[in-house]
């Protein structure tokens, strides 16, 4: 009995845990390792050795969606893609989805996940499985097994005195947001600098301001600067431009206006960071086309970009980029507090109706969902990334309904898997108890020092089933909150060892 209550005691413990720390669930895992001294436990089983997933309709990023369609996972890659018959006998872990629809993960190309600090959990679970960071303190490439894809491109290179430093403070630096050069070898150790350190592409600022509804010409820490800001010399743009390429690096740019926009174009840059705020001249931007420039399109969070004089800005130039046949990729700027940090179906929503020309057919929406799929994961270089081909990465999302008809559909995922780890699943029932003790038993076998005694029975307290081993002080439970497993160790850390989902079929326990 007395064991009994100082179980529920500890069981209080961690449903307080969760509330008092007011953080989410996923951000007490320590990537399935205990680190109290003395015990091990086993990694969280990434994946199962395969699972099949069937609904209604597929979208492989590429080609038109399919009815009716299974998708073989092994580990972390897409097997193969066939009628659930053609799957048969190949893997007896499945699930039937039923009237839904499987996507490739999300890519967005403009974000400031690192500079503003948000959750990647949080932008995971919400759809997005790769960003490309844009802005920030210079980080490796991280994440795509059961965690969100970073693609660091380091702070941006900018001229002393100018945006984006002048507006968000700080001294620069590579932990800073931006850094300043103001000589040509300067501008080269830097872009060396940033490709050492892991950069997977180099943005460079030209901002003059004075651009009529950009946020950067709101107050921030403090009033705005008078304008024009400095800008990067031509030399220097060309210099960094061509120590990126010799480095196999991409460059981007943020510009809002003809100036910044021109220099752009003449240095040869591969990719515009947002469609620009000011009307651009017509000329410059089919320049912009012929040189096969891609652009980000971040237009629900600039969607105040507009002159009140002659009513042009980010759509006039949306529009008209698209009747010259630009290229656009998928940027929601995820970080901004204007837009969802996850899939933002009115960005989806605004691309489509400034890009598709007089008239919306299905060819225009798939057009729009491979600007977030396929086309950013070529652009970035990651190619099969963001389709369902077999070898691609098994970054895969699912949502009930019909999301070629209705975008909003597709912010809130059933089901997210990151590097076939899945990490939402609102498709799977509610485990059963049995299923439960054969996941606590087959636990106790596999890790017998671990979790001792075995055979002890499953006690239930508010949202955990849940065993305490008393011979190690251990705790092992299924909270019904979210259908994940939880272990508490000897130093009283609640950890996330991921769905039960992915535990089931190792486990054989489903």
């Amino acid at each position: 009995m007395k064991n009994k209550i100082h179980s529920l005691n500890v069981i209080n413990l961690m449903i307080a845990m969760i509330f008092l720390q007011g953080i989410s669930l996923s951000a007490l895992a320590h990537d399935g390792e205990n680190h109290a001294a003395g015990s091990i436990i086993p990694k969280v089983p990434g994946l199962p050795d395969c699972q099949i997933l069937t609904a209604a309709r597929l979208f492989d990023g590429v080609n038109f969606p399919q009815d009716n369609i299974s998708i073989l996972i092994e580990g972390e890659k897409i097997k193969q893609i066939g009628s659930a018959e053609q799957l048969s006998g190949l893997c007896e872990s499945r699930i039937d989805l039923g009237d839904a629809a499987i996507l490739p993960g999300f890519i967005d190309s403009h974000a400031h996940i690192t500079y503003r600090n948000v959750m990647k959990g949080d932008v995971l679970e919400h759809g997005i499985t790769t960003v490309q960071d844009t802005g920030g303190p210079l980080m490796a490439p991280e994440g795509g097994q059961g965690t969100l894809r970073l693609l660091s491109v380091g702070p941006i290179i900018q001229a002393p005195g100018g945006y984006p430093l002048n507006i968000f403070g700080g001294s620069g630096g590579y932990d800073d947001i931006a850094i300043p050069v103001d000589s040509v070898i300067e501008a080269e150790n830097v872009v060396a600098d940033l490709v050492a350190g892991g950069a997977t592409a180099i943005k460079i600022a030209l901002e003059p301001g004075g651009e009529s509804g950009a946020p950067w010409m709101q107050p921030h820490d403090g009033p705005v600067p008078a304008t024009p800001w400095p800008l990067l010399s031509q030399e220097i743009v060309n210099a960094i431009v061509t120590k990126a390429h010799e480095l196999g690096k991409r460059v981007l740019v943020h510009v809002g206006e003809n100036i910044g926009f021109e220099r752009a174009l003449d240095a040869k840059i591969d990719e515009f960071a947002h469609i620009p705020c000011s009307e651009i001249r017509e000329d410059l931007l089919q320049r912009a086309v012929d040189q096969g420039i891609t652009f980000v399109t971040t237009i629900d969070t600039l969607a105040s970009c507009v002159d009140t004089t002659t009513h042009k800005g980010i759509h006039s130039n949306t529009i008209s980029l698209a009747s010259k046949g630009a290229k656009f990729i998928y940027g929601s700027e995820i970080g901004h507090d204007n837009v969802p940090w996850g899939i933002n179906g009115e960005e989806l929503h605004m691309i489509l109706h400034l890009t598709s020309g007089e008239s919306i057919d299905f060819s225009d929406v798939i057009n729009v969902l491979k600007a977030a799929t396929s086309k950013a994961g070529e652009h970035l270089g990651l190619a099969p990334l963001g389709t369902l081909v077999p070898g691609a990465p098994a970054d895969i999302i699912a949502v009930r309904g019909n999301p070629f008809e209705k975008f909003k559909l597709l912010e809130y995922p059933d089901l997210v898997i990151s590097g076939g780890r899945t990490i939402v699943n609102k498709f799977i029932n509610q485990p059963s108890m049995a299923e439960i003790d054969c996941l606590f038993t087959w636990a106790e076998g596999k890790y017998p020092d671990l979790f001792a005694p075995s055979g002890v029975s499953t006690e239930i307290s508010s949202i955990y089933s849940y065993r305490y081993y008393s011979a190690s002080n251990i705790y092992l439970g299924v909270s019904s909150a979210d259908n994940h497993v939880y272990y508490m160790g000897t130093d009283r850390l609640l950890q996330n060892e991921g769905p039960i989902s992915n535990w089931l079929p190792v486990s054989g326990c489903r």
